[in-house]
């Protein structure tokens, strides 16, 4: 406990309330949000003279002073708590960011209604299914629906713009409503299928199918019947592949793992007594939080964070229990208004999608540590073998991509000792430089990285280049320059590519004194070099072919004299893209708004060389 903090006359204007309280340290930053049912109770035992918890020594020792606020209820305490940690982010709190909106599947209300992906606020009219716990789940899904039933994904201007069938038509997976080879009391039958099966229907889906195959037949509609019997076939292949309950309730199964400071909480979403999907969460923990504290806290942020759209089952079974496990539960419910419980002890099905979840979990948070391991024997090889006397917390690494000096790009990549670290990953578009000149490219962003920097900011302990020798001189001349009066300059690696370009046969360069470093090609520490030199390389391609790819799209219609940025936009919404664009006719061009028929002659020929 820090003198600036006296916890005796504190405690004592303290009242038995239920409230919520906020402990600061010197800086004035909230490094702790609880909540508690008697405030008196609860924050005195902060202040025994034997604190057994290391996490809360090292948070007491921190304590500047304490801010309560009461409520009138322990549920109001909970719905308080909740908002002020996501409002603060305190360092020693268990922290779930979970801010993403979940995604579903649309099913529109047009005349020929579509099935699509969404996520985000539910603004267009129709029937969503979900939420899904990743849009992996949702794309698979589509694709599976599109296998079952012959229903349009297509976007609503791809749709209108079709004179002829599209090649989903051809394979199969679409019939084709677009152009009117399928009756509308048939699409909607195929429609009217699709919804049962997305909510979970698909015994009723098959009944259906096998009395109209049966009818079919009867009718002698041979053709018809064979059809039927295809689409029967792949559901019920579907169907067998499928963990079904024999309970048809909706519950989220949670499987916990905690190890190491590492905590995976596996959850497996049932509707309709089917594996919805499942999703992994990591919350972030202080050092020595005990398990109790994650459970209660990843529930309550979970299942109280109103801005992820998500559908709350009225069950939810956890593989531990934990103190005050009813007590969370009792103001989660009042909380959502709605009928919750948590379970622990379960039998049957449910059991056996417990012990999935628990699996599941253990195997993430092993692979996790292996991972977390594997990366830190890594890091300190490297340490080794360049004789360094500090232990290496960041590196980055640069390169250049072009084709043919076009479109060039520059990426710079971030590890530290948990392995990549994406949000630090930057690219620089490189303008100004004659086609192809990798040094001036280089020099650009070694400039544009390190210009301004001093010790407060994310100071690399090495830098590594993809290049020769003479993009390495260029490199460190400019850190020369740029980084002199830093506390201890970063190290800069030049690393060049073998005989034939293969792998395993790289050299090391050291900046400055251009010293070879000599390192095994099967030791982890050479490893991890590559490992982060073809992260870069991977990042500067992507980036440059999205730039390269959106300069050839636009150029093409820029250099069409009157077609500006409005009638660009138009020709390409309304078409679809640049190749519907060049492959359509003067009189579908003319239908565009905002294009006359001298124009869409004029853009048929440029488009066509004529």
């Amino acid at each position: 406990m820090t003198q600036g903090f006296q916890s005796k006359p504190f405690l004592k204007t303290l009242t038995s309330s239920p409230g919520v309280y906020r402990m600061y340290d010197k800086h004035n930053e909230v490094i702790y949000v609880g909540k508690a049912k008697d405030l008196k109770k609860r924050l005195s035992s902060y202040f025994r003279a034997n604190l057994p918890n290391v996490k809360t020594q090292a948070l007491v020792a921190n304590i500047e002073h304490i801010d309560v606020t009461l409520t009138h209820s322990e549920t109001d305490a909970l719905i308080l708590e909740n908002d002020y940690i996501k409002q603060y982010m305190p360092k020693y709190n268990v922290l779930l960011r979970d801010d993403k909106s979940y995604p579903y599947i649309l099913l529109s209300q047009h005349k020929h209604p579509r099935l699509a992906y969404h996520r985000g606020a539910k603004r267009e009219k129709g029937h969503y299914f979900g939420p899904y716990p990743n849009g992996g789940a949702v794309r698979e899904s589509l694709n599976l629906m599109q296998k079952l039933f012959p229903i349009r994904q297509c976007e609503d201007v791809y749709y209108k713009s079709r004179s002829r069938p599209c090649l989903q038509y051809q394979i199969g997976r679409c019939c084709a409503p677009c152009v009117d080879l399928v009756s509308e009391t048939d699409y909607r039958e195929q429609v009217k299928l699709a919804t049962l099966f997305l909510r979970g229907k698909d015994q009723q889906v098959i009944a259906t199918l096998v009395a109209k195959m049966e009818q079919a037949a009867i009718d002698m509609h041979y053709e018809q019947a064979a059809l039927f019997r295809d689409q029967i076939t792949a559901l019920r292949k579907v169907s067998e592949q499928q963990e079904v309950s024999n309970s048809k309730g909706d519950m989220d199964v949670i499987g916990v793992d905690y190890a190491s400071g590492i905590a995976c909480f596996h959850l497996l979403f049932i509707r309709e007594g089917k594996i919805f999907g499942s999703r992994s969460y990591y919350p972030t923990i202080p050092a020595a939080t005990e398990l109790d504290e994650v459970l209660s806290a990843f529930l309550a942020q979970f299942y109280l964070n109103q801005d992820v759209q998500r559908t709350i089952p009225k069950e939810v079974i956890i593989s531990h229990e934990f103190g005050g496990m009813n007590a969370t539960a009792h103001a989660i419910e009042q909380a959502l208004q709605k009928k919750f419980s948590l379970k622990t002890q379960v039998r049957g099905e449910r059991a056996s999608f417990l012990r999935l979840a628990v699996t599941n979990a253990a195997n993430a948070v092993a692979t996790k540590l292996a991972h977390k391991n594997t990366i830190d024997q890594r890091f300190s090889l490297l340490e080794e073998a360049l004789e360094l006397t500090f232990p290496i917390k960041r590196m980055e690494c640069f390169d250049i991509s072009h084709t043919m000096g076009e479109s060039t790009v520059a990426s710079c990549v971030v590890f530290n000792r948990e392995g990549p670290h994406k949000a630090d990953y930057r690219r620089y578009n490189i303008n100004d430089i004659t086609g192809g000149d990798d040094y001036a490219a280089m020099d650009q962003a070694i400039r544009r990285r390190f210009d301004k920097i001093d010790d407060n900011g994310k100071v690399p302990d090495i830098v590594f280049i993809d290049g020769g020798l003479g993009q390495l001189r260029i490199a460190q001349q400019i850190v020369d320059d740029k980084c002199a009066k830093l506390a201890r300059p970063p190290l800069l690696i030049g690393v060049t590519k073998g005989e034939g370009r293969k792998a395993g046969l790289e050299t090391f360069v050291i900046g400055g004194s251009e010293e070879t470093i000599d390192i095994a090609s099967d030791s982890p520490a050479f490893h991890l070099i590559l490992h982060i030199r073809d992260e870069s390389h991977r990042f500067a391609i992507t980036g440059h072919r999205n730039k390269r790819q959106k300069t050839r799209n636009t150029s093409t219609l820029e250099s069409i004299a009157g077609v500006g940025p409005k009638r660009r936009k138009a020709l390409l919404q309304h078409l679809g893209g640049l190749q519907e664009v060049k492959s359509a006719s003067v009189a579908e061009l003319a239908k565009v708004p905002g294009i006359s028929l001298e124009m869409a002659q004029t853009i048929h020929d440029s488009l066509r060389g004529g």
